[in-house]
């Protein structure tokens, strides 16, 4: 890039390599070596040492070889080769998919997913955890699915923050300075070489951005960058961190990631069809699709809004109410003030679509409301997690019952090739099949893990934990360093942790949900069952607390003083800094992975799913997706599923069950050994859990639900609105306006039958009713019957609903409507009418239906 920084000239040096070696630098630009063990092989070959030192990062990598090192390996005729076969296999999965695309894809269907952050590889760090990693993980799955897909998000300038403890237990931030130039990215240009820029207003000044490409097999994510000549220090800021704990940057991140994004799509010439934000930081992105459909065909609101819905998907990932975007409605006014008229529409309207209450002027202005209000299709991360949040926001819906509220669910899932070892993959390859990696949902597939060797499934599986050992070992000696230990304590971490020693690992973002410490409740007990000296047991433990949250921090000091307690010095550890690195280290070595999330907040949780999948087991609460996996022979649940009002009784109970687990259950598994040294049973609970929960819970099952759940049909909806200069989006408008106005005068007039009446098991039931319309016809309604067994609190229970059609009419404005139901067991039933607006390009979640309805 060529500018003026300071008075300096600036000038960029590019990476050079001899033309036989040019494979590599195309290698390295691409993230599939994220996920191929067969590319990071060939870039240990150039130097083992350097691939550790620049954190798997080849761009660097290739950047700091020595003359001597490239001259020498343009010369290597062995290494050549190696390198060809390698190149070829990637030119043949770019350009021969082994998926064609899985639907009868239509020319203009297009995706553009957006997510303020992407956990995609080690030398990337644009992530803060599980959403991130998660985000990551779906691009991947859409270039192994050859899913027309496009990444949207913001380049990091320092990304999220390196852990440090002090010895204390005292969490530090850093926050180093990433150099995009020797990173896997390509900054796009424009025919005259100069980088494409996008601008967005901040309260009427405008805000500069580059946009930056970051190549993912067949794939591209574009990532915004503020931090750029044409914009003063506070703008340049804004791109700065991940999640600013400064509430005016955080909005304007979200204006440049929704806002700006959806600008820089359209400024490379990309015009998608489906819009998913992933969880509510891109709402404004629905804004700006409507600013635009207006501005091209100058339609109203309304129907601008009523296309947009049709084809935005919105993905809600946090059960807490804590963890949801809000600003201060003067805040948004202040940055919208010049925006809403260019969308048709007044700054108190445009607050009031990020309120649960448009009405209450002092409400803060939500993020995920905004995103929903936008949104006609709408999804949770787990079964559980849909539960909740239909009572999270009901609000949104009042008019219906909790479990009516149109919150669908898609259980995460995790990228399989990108979270297993080596020597798994190995195994995998000899014993399912040379399609497996790109397959990884196959049902049939995963069954052949029945049909591995134990000796071989175990001996593999034992060569992982030797390696997360010695991998801690190294991270703690490190630490020990750096807090300047002395050498006596730093010679005692060669005696930490055992290689053969049952091991447990419990790593994630901490914060008190989660329950880190729910272990240590009794510490005289967990002590005991650590050190018996036949079947002993250690922990390791991992995590990072968000800056701003004090409690969660102090869940860390409390675990590292634990570390230091006589009692556990060496079968616990802490290893700080956790990342992507330390996580594939964590999942590929542990025999237990724990998970202790206080019901019901764990949305899903895939950091077990990546677990699973190197033959670990899942010890969990029956939260999040554990809650929908669970089967006895498959792992272990803690507790009994139960909800509880008092936090404190359920730790204790919890904590108890945890213990009771690992004493009479786990432990005893574990070290149940056959005359051949080998524990089989917990083998074969290895091999059941593998063949289940992998072909379930991986990324390509939860793409393939995305695209037949909502793309598809959210396309199919796009198409019918848009067409002819959004003909049917006008026409949708009109009903609305129509139904808005006319609905106060329809009303249910008469049932039948009515009142206590008996009817034999089996029978039909036929329900008739007479329903004022008023200046609406049948057809611009759906009148049903909700019916279903009565609980104790006189309320359905899950209800069932049948479509009544009207039969004829019967006055001005009042039409007869009839339907009939079966019930096939006994027992006191109840039913009701309900009348809701309809129309058939209607979107699903359209959330005016849960005001406009009717009940008789």
């Amino acid at each position: 890039m060529n500018g003026n920084i300071n008075g300096l000239h600036i000038f960029t040096v590019a990476l050079h390599l001899p033309p036989n070696l040019k494979p590599l630098e195309e290698l390295a630009y691409n993230l599939w070596f994220a996920w191929n063990p067969e590319v990071i092989a060939l870039f240990r070959r150039l130097d083992r040492w350097l691939w550790e030192e620049t954190r798997h990062n080849p761009v660097l990598m290739l950047s700091q070889l020595s003359r001597e090192r490239i001259q020498e390996l343009s010369q290597d005729e062995a290494f050549l080769a190696y390198m060809h076969r390698v190149y070829n296999e990637f030119q043949n999965y770019l350009k021969s998919p082994y998926f064609a695309p899985f639907f009868q894809a239509e020319k203009d269907f297009l995706i553009a997913y957006f997510s303020a952050e992407f956990g995609l590889t080690d030398c990337l760090p644009m992530y803060s955890g599980g959403l991130g990693v998660l985000a990551g993980d779906q691009l991947k799955s859409a270039s192994d699915l050859n899913l027309p897909l496009v990444g949207i998000g913001l380049l990091y300038q320092h990304g999220y923050f390196r852990q440090a403890l002090t010895i204390d237990g005292i969490q530090k931030e850093i926050y180093p300075e990433n150099d995009f130039y020797h990173m896997p990215l390509r900054l796009e240009k424009n025919a005259q070489g100069n980088p494409i820029l996008i601008k967005v207003d901040l309260k009427g000044k405008e805000a500069y951005a580059q946009i930056w490409r970051v190549d993912i097999g067949r794939i591209r994510l574009y990532l915004l960058d503020a931090n750029i000549p044409q914009n003063p220090p506070h703008i340049r800021a804004i791109t700065f961190r991940l999640y600013d704990a400064d509430r005016e940057i955080r909005l304007q991140q979200e204006i440049l990631l929704g806002i700006g994004g959806v600008r820089a799509l359209h400024a490379l010439g990309i015009n998608p069809t489906i819009y998913h934000m992933n969880e509510g930081h891109s709402a404004f992105a629905g804004l700006e699709r409507i600013r635009i459909l207006r501005e091209k065909t100058n339609v109203s609101f309304d129907a601008a809004h009523l296309a947009v819905m049709a084809s935005n998907v919105f993905t809600t990932h946090t059960s807490v109410p804590a963890g949801i975007d809000i600003f201060d409605p003067h805040l948004v006014e202040a940055y919208f003030a010049n925006y809403a008229p260019k969308l048709g529409i007044s700054i108190p309207v445009l607050l009031g679509l990020g309120r649960k209450n448009p009405a209450d002027h002092n409400e803060p202005f939500c993020m995920n409301i905004l995103a929903m209000k936008l949104s006609g299709h709408i999804n949770a991360v787990s079964k559980l997690h849909k539960r909740v949040s239909q009572k999270l926001w009901h609000i949104l819906w009042p008019a219906i019952p909790e479990e009516d509220v149109p919150i669908k669910y898609i259980t995460n899932g995790v990228h399989v090739p990108s979270w297993i070892s080596h020597e798994m993959v190995e195994l995998y390859n000899r014993y399912l099949g040379p399609h497996w990696f790109e397959d990884p949902d196959n049902e049939k597939v995963w069954s052949r893990v029945m049909e591995i060797p134990d000796e071989e499934l175990w001996g593999t599986h034992e060569r992982r934990r030797e390696r997360l050992v010695a991998f801690c070992r190294r991270k703690l000696q490190k630490q020990l360093i750096r807090r300047g230990a002395p050498q006596s304590e730093i010679m005692k971490v060669s005696r930490i942790l055992n290689p053969e020693a049952l091991t447990i690992v419990w790593a994630r973002r901490i914060v008190t949900y989660k329950r880190p410490t729910l272990i240590f409740r009794n510490p005289e007990r967990l002590a005991q069952i650590l050190n018996n000296p036949t079947r002993p047991v250690q922990i390791i433990i991992a995590g990072k607390a968000h800056p701003a949250d004090e409690p969660a921090k102090a869940l860390i000091k409390q675990i590292v003083s634990f570390t230091k307690d006589e009692r556990f010095r060496y079968r616990l550890v802490f290893i700080e800094d956790y990342d992507l690195e330390v996580g594939r280290y964590l999942v590929e070595g542990a025999d237990i992975w724990l998970n202790t999330p206080r019901k019901p907040n764990e949305a899903c949780g895939t950091s077990g799913m990546k677990a699973i999948a190197n033959g670990a087991l899942h010890l969990s609460t029956g939260d999040g997706w554990w809650a929908e996996a669970y089967k006895p022979e498959l792992g272990w649940l803690i507790g009994f599923g139960e909800e509880y009002s008092d936090p404190n009784y359920q730790d204790e109970v919890e904590s108890n069950s945890l213990y009771n687990l690992l004493e009479h259950e786990i432990v005893p598994l574990f070290y149940d050994r056959g005359p051949d040294g080998l524990p089989h049973g917990w083998v074969h609970k290895m091999k059941l859990s593998m063949r289940h929960l992998c072909p379930k819970f991986n990324s390509h099952r939860m793409l393939e639900e995305y695209v037949q759940n909502f793309y598809l049909p959210a396309f199919d909806y796009w198409q019918k609105l848009s067409l002819d200069n959004l003909k049917g989006a006008n026409e949708l408008s009109q009903w609305k306006n129509k139904i808005m106005t006319n609905w106060d005068k329809v009303s249910v007039l008469q049932v039948e039958p009515t009142g206590d009446i008996e009817i034999p098991v089996g029978e039909e039931l036929k329900i008739q009713a007479l329903v004022q319309l008023g200046e609406l016809t049948p057809e611009e309604v759906r009148v049903e019957v909700c019916y279903g067994r009565i609980s104790l609190s006189g309320k359905l229970k899950q209800g069932k609903a049948v479509v009544m059609k009207a039969i004829h009419q019967e006055g001005d404005g009042v039409y007869r409507f009839e339907g009939n139901f079966c019930c096939q067991d006994t027992g006191r039933f109840g039913y009701k009418l309900k009348i809701v607006p309809h129309h058939s390009n209607l979107v699903p979640s359209y959330y005016l239906l849960g005001v406009l309805v009717v009940w008789g």
